[in-house]
Parts: structure tokens; sequence; C-alpha cells
């Protein structure tokens, strides 16, 4: 009986460390698993941190550009608006002087109308003195 006990119980201890063992070779293959997908996963942050590092140091450049754009356009919009200035100014200037011109224009033509009127006035006088002189021993 002891000995049927035994050799059972050295069968059922077969049995469970036969388990045990193949327990520990699936345990072991998951931990393989694990560490290949441990290694992936680092191999996919390692990447995607490059990209990461990469689009950032584009996005600076590309700021840097934009930045060294926009102040070129900055300074040629302040060199614009003081040719604009300064032809506002050159503009008011020539209307200044164009009805200036204007003014001296009006003036002279009033005064050579004035003056012609007066030619005018005149010969009639001396065409009226002629034919009183002429009426006149």
């Amino acid at each position: 009986l002891i000995s049927s006990a035994t050799k059972s119980l050295r069968m059922e201890t077969e049995i469970l460390e036969k388990k045990l063992q193949d327990a520990q070779m699936k345990l072991a293959e998951k931990d393989g698993d694990k560490e290949k997908e441990i290694q992936s996963l680092k191999r996919l942050i390692s990447e995607l941190e490059f990209q990461l590092t990469m689009e950032k140091s584009n996005s600076e450049s590309f700021l840097d550009k934009l930045r060294k754009e926009i102040k070129h356009k900055s300074d040629e919009l302040e060199k614009l608006t003081q040719e604009k200035t300064q032809l506002i100014h050159s503009l008011s200037q020539v209307q200044e002087e164009n009805s200036l011109l204007q003014d001296t224009v009006r003036r002279e033509c009033e005064e050579r109308f004035e003056l012609t009127a007066a030619l005018g006035r005149a010969r009639e006088q001396v065409l009226e003195l002629r034919r009183l002189s002429g009426a006149l021993p």
C-alpha cells in the first residue's frame, strides 16, 4: 500500500514537475515575447523622438525664416511709407505752386483784359479826335 502510494506520489510529482517545466517554458516564452515587444516599443519611441526633434528643428527654421521675411517686409513697408509721405509732401508743394501759378495767370489775364479794354477805349478816343480834328480847319 505504501509502495503503491509512494509510486502514485512519484508519478503525481513527475506530472506536476512536467507541468511546472511547461509553465516555466511558457513563462520564459512570454517573457521573451514581452522583451521583444519592449525593444520594439523602445525603437518606435526612439524613431518618434527623432521625428519630433526633426519636426521641431524644421519648425524653428521655418519660424526663423518667417521672422526674417516679416522683418524684411516691415522694413520695406516703412521705406514705402516714408516715400509715400515724401511724395504727399511733394504733391502738396506742387499743388501749392500750381495754385500760385493759376492765380498769377488769372491776374495777368485780368490785367491783359483791362489793358485790352483800355487800348480799345484809347483807339476810340484817337479816332474820335481824328474825326473831330478833320472837321475843324
